[in-house]
């Protein structure tokens, strides 16, 4: 399945309409939620019995299509299963238990309540909330899609304006040559990555680019009165240049791991657990800054794409072990340069992303033999899902 979006364009009173659907959504999901935590809600099917109960109860929720009240019970259920999940599998610490939302900003419809027109330029809704008609503006055509391969559509707020997404169920593969290569990743703040090869990619750091112009943003609105539209107004100047860095950093993400898989055939990287890393204040912010974990999204998906092996390695041991000999050699992190008894002085991260990829080879194959048998692993490859370790892997 993949998503296609567009700007949306309307008149005022058809985004108050949105903006009031919005709050339906999250009320919805908090009714429900608060129906399972008082024991009433025990499966996904109860909570989506109660969004009839509260149609009847309450005339705003009434408006709003019936599968839209659905997907929003959905979300709620998706937080508890999600809660269910952590507890089973007995992971240390706060175990995700089920907030209530605030600020909610997307409403989902299923395939009713939305009409798409023949030209693919406008889309109406249908339902009670009176958002009508919406003009549609994008890079991507719909006409290469059936209209039966939509199979939900998405409304979503944004600092700079309303957004239509469109799930289309279909099947997306790219054939290219195979390169006959392989490659480890080591992650670092530095240099974004460093690989087998000892090539670097510089770290963009869009936020620390970015910083002054949103410290400006931030007293702009430190300096209005609570209330005003002037307040609101510089809010929404804040806003701006959050969503700007945050898009800077998908796209960068996006090309890096799309060049990455295209050029290898084997791409092994460390397993991180950045929800643990960011635990050290003050390493935290150019961590979250790094964005490692989106860009390795991005490689798994690519990874599919493309038919390519990705490899979740863990990262324990990755900087202190030899490449060469395998002897552990203690260094603290500020030391950056990797020198061990048997002569082998590489640079740090050099020396780990050797390390990643002697250790992702090993679930395709023996090394020795893995140039030769390429195809054959290429043919039989599985890429990890997000999570997923080096023990998990389906080997060729």
């Amino acid at each position: 399945m993949i998503v296609l979006e567009f700007k949306a364009y309307g008149k005022a009173s058809q985004f108050s309409a949105i903006d009031e659907a919005l709050r339906t959504v999250q009320f919805i999901r908090n009714k429900a939620l608060r129906f399972w935590i008082d024991g009433l809600g025990k499966t996904q099917y109860d909570l989506n019995k109660y969004c009839a109960v509260l149609a009847k109860e309450f005339s705003f929720v009434d408006e709003l299509n019936s599968m839209a009240r659905q997907a929003s019970a959905e979300r709620a259920w998706s937080a508890i299963s999600r809660f269910y999940e952590n507890c089973k599998k007995q992971i240390p610490g706060m175990k995700s238990y089920p907030q209530f939302q605030k600020g909610n900003r997307s409403v989902e419809y299923k395939t009713s309540g939305w009409k798409l027109a023949d030209d693919r330029k406008t889309i109406t809704l249908t339902d009670k909330k009176n958002i009508g008609k919406l003009k549609l503006k994008g890079t991507r055509d719909l006409h290469f899609y059936q209209p039966d391969q939509i199979k939900r559509i998405r409304l979503v707020k944004r600092a700079d304006g309303y957004y239509v997404q469109f799930c289309v169920q279909v099947g997306r593969l790219e054939v290219i040559e195979p390169s006959g290569k392989a490659i480890g990743l080591d992650v670092g703040l530095n240099d974004f990555y460093t690989d087998s090869n000892n090539q670097t990619v510089d770290n963009p750091r869009f936020l620390r680019k970015g910083a002054r112009r949103l410290r400006q943003a931030q007293r702009r609105i430190s300096k209005r009165v609570k209330g005003s539209k002037n307040r609101a107004k510089a809010r929404v100047i804040l806003g701006k240049r959050h969503l700007k860095i945050s898009r800077q950093r998908k796209d960068h993400a996006i090309k890096l791991a799309r060049c990455v898989i295209s050029s290898n055939d084997v791409v092994a990287y460390e397993d991180l657990r950045i929800k643990n890393m960011v635990k050290n204040h003050c390493l935290a912010k150019s961590i979250n800054d790094a964005s490692w974990y989106q860009f390795r999204c991005w490689l798994e998906y690519f990874g599919k794409v493309f038919g390519k092996i990705t490899i979740a390695v863990p990262a324990a041991g990755t900087s202190q072990e030899c490449s060469q000999c395998g002897t552990v050699v203690k260094k603290s992190l500020s030391t950056r340069t990797h020198v061990c008894q048997c002569g082998c002085v590489l640079d740090r991260d050099h020396n780990a992303a050797r390390n990643i990829l002697s250790r992702g080879l090993g679930t395709v194959g023996h090394t020795g033999t893995f140039m030769r048998d390429m195809s054959n692993a290429l043919g039989e490859s599985t890429s990890t899902l997000v999570g997923a370790i080096l023990p998990e892997q389906v080997g060729s």
